[in-house]
């Protein structure tokens, strides 16, 4: 019986361009957004080029889904690699309508949504861009521009879609507008996406799994939330530090207002509004909203405390101690992040392994239309 194996993508990319040294390798799902994250400079869009066939450096792999585009005897050209690319510019035709610039790179028939592929209307649809057809590049903002440049990236029918720091040009009210977008496209499509930022908010909006880099060189690789409580790497220790999780909608409380949300390990209370029974939401918690009890807490404002056991710690600057847990009273459910003080941790004698309430201030949920922020 022929083993089946998960659909991947592979990349082993080495080699020096002038004086920048790459050496990554990562295996990664071939389905959903795989954030590729690092700062500025670590070789990010480098690792796109080679993806794309637009660096060739010898001896590398790259391997999508089973199709070896690279190897040491194979070097498809990029017109020959069945991809869509999304750059930080548009770069729309100006002579062109937004139809005709949606349509232009599909393959020839394809256009109207022929089976077995990403349809014309689906994509209008999905990106709200029916009322744009018509319309010339010069007259849609920085928003539509770039959603329309998405479209026409889909409709070129590709077996992976590149998008690199695709918002980057955009402020941030702009940026806003477009997220919602790509939440949709990222619910509504099984098109893998390897997607680039330096913004780690875009990639804790989208992203399913994480390659992390740094100076050249892949430091982590795995699922978001993963990367994101792993002490080791630099997002944990972060100020800004945060897990993103799914979550399952099981009940609604109209009087109140508050969702209930089934998590691995537990449930949380979200103010929200109705939400269908079985929904999946993105939640994220930051390690500054969570605090630490021996005891189950009485008579709080805050709605949420969760017990878990302590998986680690980890020393953070000569005061703090950053703290890992998992959900449940085994600890074997989602990972949370807490920073509490070192005269919290010793009048509270914790210690890994033991048992704690996690008590949550704030949730960040995200729904198709964004996020919403749920406090207390």
């Amino acid at each position: 019986m022929r083993a089946i194996f998960p659909r991947m993508i592979r990349g082993e990319f080495r080699g020096r361009l002038g004086g920048f040294a790459l050496d990554a390798s990562f295996s990664v799902p071939a389905t959903g957004i795989t954030g590729l994250f690092g700062p500025s400079g670590c070789g990010k869009s480098t690792v796109l080029r080679c993806l794309a066939g637009l660096q060739h450096l010898p001896g590398s792999l790259c391997d999508v889904d089973g199709d070896v585009w690279q190897d040491d005897s194979t070097f498809l050209k990029p017109h020959q690699r069945p991809i869509g690319y999304v750059f930080q510019e548009a770069s729309l035709f100006q002579h062109l309508s937004v139809k005709a610039n949606l349509v232009y790179g599909a393959p020839r028939g394809d256009a109207g949504g022929a089976a077995g592929v990403i349809a014309f209307d689906e994509v209008i649809e999905l990106l709200g861009l029916a009322r744009l057809l018509d319309r010339a590049p010069r007259n849609l903002s920085g928003g539509e521009r770039q959603r329309v440049a998405i479209g026409r990236a889909l409709l070129s029918q590709p077996k992976l879609l590149l998008m690199d720091e695709p918002l980057s040009a955009l402020d941030r009210l702009t940026k806003d507008e477009i997220l919602p977008f790509l939440e949709r496209l990222h619910a509504r499509l099984s098109l893998p996406v390897i997607y680039v930022s330096h913004d780690i908010t875009e990639i804790e909006r989208l992203a399913d799994h994480l390659i992390l880099m740094r100076a050249g060189h892949v430091i982590g690789v795995g699922p978001l939330s993963d990367l994101q409580s792993d002490p080791a790497l630099p997002l944990a220790t972060a100020r800004d530090a945060a897990v993103n999780f799914a979550a399952i909608a099981e009940a609604y409380d109209a009087n109140y207002g508050l969702l209930t949300l089934r998590v691995d390990g537990g449930r949380l209370l979200v103010p929200s509004g109705p939400v269908e029974p079985g929904a999946r939401r993105r939640i994220r918690i930051a390690a500054g909203d969570v605090s630490l009890a021996r005891e189950a807490p009485r008579a709080t404002s805050i709605l949420n405390a969760l017990s878990a056991r302590i998986v680690s710690t980890s020393p953070v600057g000569p005061n703090e101690m950053l703290v890992v847990m998992g959900l449940g009273p085994n600890g074997n459910g989602a990972r949370l992040l807490a920073r509490v003080t070192r005269r919290s941790w010793d009048q509270l004698q914790l210690a890994e392994g033991i048992e704690v309430f996690a008590q949550v201030k704030g949730v960040a949920l995200a729904s198709e239309r964004g996020v919403s922020e749920a406090t207390k």
